[in-house]
């Protein structure tokens, strides 16, 4: 007997996008309760360069990790100032999930980043020093270098100092060195800032 192939409902997200997809009417799809709603909603924001408010104000009280990914997607992609303030913001929350997504997506983001750096480097609170630090990583600007002798010889923080180090064992050159020897005599009593400042002079003085 031949089975008959009977015709399946189409998803609510496909009903839902045959809606208006102004950029009102997504920004109220944000708030929806179904969270395949808020995905597509945040996802056709792309379109509208003024939804980054919107999209900002979401992320921060967004609870499903898909709609997460969508927004920060959407915002990388905007780039504008609203949303690297937005990202920034990120950086302070109590949500260590959330503050690593952040730190992924401002990493998509050099040029717009890289204008407020030294502010980040130069922040009141050392963790959010840190995951500047971090972000400079894949950065890839030609002042990270410069940016990073500043740090280990001006932040008061061992770990701001410790996460400085290690990268620049990686992205550093002969001209850190000196930072590094300062570095390591104003730290000679912590044990671990001496093995990574002498990893690191090792390693841009082979390279």
């Amino acid at each position: 007997m031949a089975l008959i192939k009977t015709q399946t409902a189409q998803p609510v997200a496909e009903e839902e996008r045959k809606q208006s997809r102004d950029c009102a009417n997504l920004i109220v799809a944000l708030e929806d309760d179904n969270p395949t709603v808020r995905r597509w909603a945040a996802r056709d924001l792309t379109d509208f360069p003024t939804a980054s408010a919107a999209l900002v104000n979401r992320l921060q009280r967004e609870e499903d990790v898909s709609v997460r990914e969508i927004i920060l997607t959407t915002l990388t992609s905007l780039g504008d100032e609203v949303a690297v303030a937005g990202l920034v913001d990120c950086l302070r929350s109590e949500g260590v999930s959330l503050r690593n997504e952040a730190i992924e997506a401002m990493k998509q983001l050099p040029d717009e980043v890289a204008p407020i750096m030294q502010g980040l480097l130069a922040d009141a609170n050392p963790d959010v020093r840190i995951f500047a630090v971090n972000i400079l990583e894949s950065l890839r600007h030609p002042e990270v270098e410069s940016w990073l002798v500043t740090v280990i010889d001006n932040d008061p923080h061992l770990n701001v100092c410790a996460t400085a180090v290690d990268l620049l064992g990686e992205v550093g050159s002969s001209a850190a060195r000196e930072a590094l020897l300062r570095l390591k005599a104003r730290y000679a009593d912590e044990p671990y800032i001496q093995f990574a400042t002498d990893l690191a002079i090792k390693r841009i003085t082979e390279g």
